[in-house]
């Protein structure tokens, strides 16, 4: 598409409010009570998800014809605002909206007929994607697990961390190395992605255990040794699947990016509520400017970052450009939430460490979004080379 001559619009304000009243309407079955009690078990809040899946909201982005909604990603992205907002979180479903997106594009037609009416009815989950290795982190290219064709498969071995769900999941989008990275001209060739049924490897060379972290999002660490699976399982093209992965990055910023608005404004209603009724030397401590202004800035930073993010959402409906938004919409939402994370804590001074305000929580949980799906300095490092043409630092 010639991207001078292609026209999209924004619409702002409360969008699809439809939909936004029934998320919520969903979402108040399940308040604070219930996901410390999920943490105190480290359990996976099914109900929840289940809920969410009744509703369709999980099969939001999986076309009519496969089942599902068929809406678009701006659509996506308010599901999921809706949902930290109103103090639950998505983090145990969220990945089913993106993922299934590299099977959408480039699965072959009778995978996704296999799987995606299912993913979309619920019989199936598509949340675990391997991608993340203890070793490279970050540096994607330089992953070491391994899948080799042997016949009709492929036979993998390596070791994931931090992919979350891998225990609640039925199917699991994973990222191996197919051509060692000292055969490629480049280092992104030589990747290929693999839709793994979970079902039917796990003892037969898939190992999963669970990875303690200091929020309830049930991750762990995958192990393959030696594992066989058939190879129709590849996604694709081999060797391809590295832009695969990145093809979906974008709707995948811009879909947690919503979260993290979200999230800032649970946390911005929460201080407002709190500071207007709280008094300290027989006032209502909202009245100090100092109380006032760090409140009003992260709402000042929220909206801001979601025009951002609305502007990527259209952009990429339009089948336009849109990893300059989608970078910046996720720098700046991520600092938003966090802002209005630190403002509602200190405003609710010991309070804020109550378990029962949820406060706490919800602070842990908003702080992920400086370092994943990408962390804040490569954003700055994306906008830096891609946008200001300055020399690419690594």
């Amino acid at each position: 598409m010639d991207e001078n001559s292609a026209t999209y619009s924004i619409e702002v304000g409360d969008d699809y409010p439809e939909i936004r009243d029934s998320v919520r309407r969903v979402c108040a079955d399940f308040p604070g009570a219930y996901w410390r009690k999920l943490e105190e078990a480290e359990a996976y809040p099914t109900e929840f998800v289940q809920a969410l899946t009744v509703a369709g909201y999980l099969g939001a982005l999986i076309p009519e014809s496969y089942g599902g909604s068929g809406m678009p990603l701006r659509t996506a992205a308010v599901i999921l605002e809706e949902i930290h907002a109103s103090g639950c979180n998505a983090g145990a479903c969220h990945a089913q909206m993106y993922t299934m997106g590299t099977l959408l594009r480039h699965g072959s037609e009778a995978q996704k007929q296999r799987y995606l009416p299912q993913i979309a009815s619920g019989k199936l989950r598509l949340q675990a994607f391997a991608v993340t290795e203890p070793t490279s982190g970050t540096d994607t290219t330089k992953l070491k697990t391994r899948a080799v064709r042997d016949g009709d498969s492929y036979v993998i071995t390596g070791q994931k961390v931090w992919t979350s769900r891998a225990l609640h999941s039925d199917l699991m989008l994973l990222l191996a190395r197919t051509t060692p990275l000292d055969q490629v001209k480049k280092k992104s060739e030589g990747l290929s992605v693999f839709l793994v049924d979970i079902r039917q490897a796990l003892g037969k060379g898939l190992d999963i255990k669970p990875l303690k972290a200091m929020i309830n999002h049930n991750t762990t660490e995958v192990f393959f040794d030696q594992l066989r699976i058939p190879a129709d399982c590849l996604i694709g093209e081999e060797g391809k699947g590295f832009k695969y992965i990145l093809d979906g990055m974008n709707a995948e910023r811009i879909l947690v990016s919503a979260e993290a608005i979200g999230d800032a404004r649970w946390f911005t209603k929460t201080s407002i509520a709190y500071v207007n009724e709280r008094r300290v030397f027989d006032r209502p401590i909202g009245q100090n400017q100092s109380v006032q202004f760090p409140v009003a800035r992260a709402h000042a930073e929220t909206e801001a970052a979601d025009l951002v993010l609305r502007r990527a959402a259209a952009r990429f409906a339009a089948g336009l450009p849109c990893g300059d938004d989608a970078n910046m919409g996720k720098l700046l939402a991520s600092e938003a939430s966090w802002h209005a994370a630190e403002a509602c804590l200190q405003n609710h001074g010991g309070f804020g460490y109550a378990r029962e305000y949820d406060v706490e929580r919800k602070w842990r949980e908003t702080r992920l979004f400086q370092i994943a799906p990408i962390s804040t300095n490569l954003v700055l490092s994306y906008i830096a080379e891609h946008m200001l043409g300055m020399p690419r630092s690594f």
